[in-house]
């Protein structure tokens, strides 16, 4: 298997630990480990360091499980992040020759994955123009009979907006005319600003595969906890598959993320997450609004990020590197998800503060500006 390089992940792993500002991320501010201990009342000092479940504890699992209607424990494989919990299913699932369809922009994991098992891989694009959603008719068209894998991410990274239920309905009718299996990422879920929790794709068909984790909305990616729900003979599959991979989650992981995923400890942790994307996106808003001849953006619904569009001379890879080379602030370019003149940023964290970063931004957009108008 020759994968491609993951181009955003070697953007973010080389320069994510040495500039002043990162609002390249994508979650809410991490807690430290004396906090989670407060909120959920924990003690992991016995905490035995051997394998563990290697599908995760049972108290672990039956809690994921509650999340998702209709979902048991025999449902869950509990993972090292999302990110094993993708690989697994695309590794599972995708032969050489296989069709892949992606709906994108997105996060590129799965794409590389797909190209890197030699899949023939399709995109479905979200427009802009209809608030980040699939044209009516384009699961049709693009989910054609021999389609093994449709590939969703709900919440979207990196527009922050969750699929309609019209969107979803004719994805899962398009998935399920040609036989094909749906792997929808809800990484994201948790992070809603407005509209009520994101509905999962979990149960809308039999051939659907839901991946998610404590990364994001939870504020705890330094426990890398997530886990994928499938099918409960499927799953046996999937679990099977991590004895190559990482064989078990951290027993230290698997006893905190039980504990943060108590209904209690969960709705504190998500409440506390949204209070701070609330707050600083009113940071961004106000920042943004200062261009409105340049920026544009549909306000994030699901998430610690925004995607901008702008009307600059210069492309988004270029844009980037001077940002990061003048003001030592990272951001994400957006041809790395595909589309040029476009560049994410993380809002969710608190520390540094948010506003001086988008000040040293303006430093690089101001003049360039300039040039435009002039």
């Amino acid at each position: 298997m020759k994968q491609p390089i993951f181009v955003m992940e070697r953007w973010q792993s080389h320069h994510e630990n040495c500039v002043d500002f990162n609002l390249a991320e994508s979650g809410v501010q991490p807690i430290t480990l004396a906090e989670l201990r407060e909120i959920a009342d924990v003690d992991p000092s016995g905490t035995l360091l051997g394998y563990g479940h290697t599908d995760g504890s049972p108290t672990l699992r039956q809690r994921i499980a509650a999340m998702y209607p209709g979902a048991a424990p025999e449902n869950v494989v509990a993972t090292v992040g999302s990110a094993e919990a993708n690989f697994l299913a695309m590794w599972r699932l995708v032969e050489p020759g296989d069709r892949v369809v992606v709906l994108r922009p997105t996060y590129e994991q799965t794409t590389g994955l797909a190209a890197g098992l030699g899949a023939h891989v399709e995109s479905m694009w979200l427009e802009a123009e209809r608030g980040w959603q699939p044209a009516p008719g384009a699961a049709a068209d693009a989910i054609l009979p021999g389609t093994r894998v449709v590939v969703v991410t709900n919440p979207n990274n990196p527009t922050a907006q969750p699929l309609s239920e019209a969107a979803i309905a004719e994805i899962v009718a398009a998935a399920e005319r040609v036989g094909a299996w749906i792997l929808s990422d809800e990484v994201y879920a948790g992070g809603e600003l407005a509209g009520g929790p994101t509905p999962s794709l979990w149960g809308r068909t039999d051939r659907v595969l839901v991946s998610a984790s404590l990364s994001k909305a939870y504020g705890l990616p330094g426990l890398r906890l997530g886990w994928l729900l499938a099918p409960a003979d499927f799953r046996e599959e999937l679990w099977a598959r991590k004895d190559y991979t990482t064989i078990a989650p951290s027993p230290l992981s698997d006893r905190l993320g039980a504990a943060a995923l108590e209904t209690a400890v969960r709705a504190t942790l998500l409440e506390r997450g949204r209070t701070i994307l609330t707050q600083n996106l009113a940071v961004l808003e106000a920042w943004a609004d200062g261009y409105p001849d340049i920026l544009r953006v549909e306000r994030p619904r699901a998430g610690a990020v925004a995607f901008f569009r702008y009307d600059l001379r210069i492309g988004s890879a270029e844009l980037a590197e001077r940002v990061l080379a003048e003001q030592r602030v990272l951001i994400v370019p957006g041809d790395q998800f595909g589309m040029d003149r476009h560049f994410r940023i993380g809002y969710g964290y608190t520390s540094p503060p948010l506003a001086p970063g988008l000040e040293r931004l303006s430093r690089v957009i101001e003049p360039l500006a300039a040039v435009k108008a002039g």
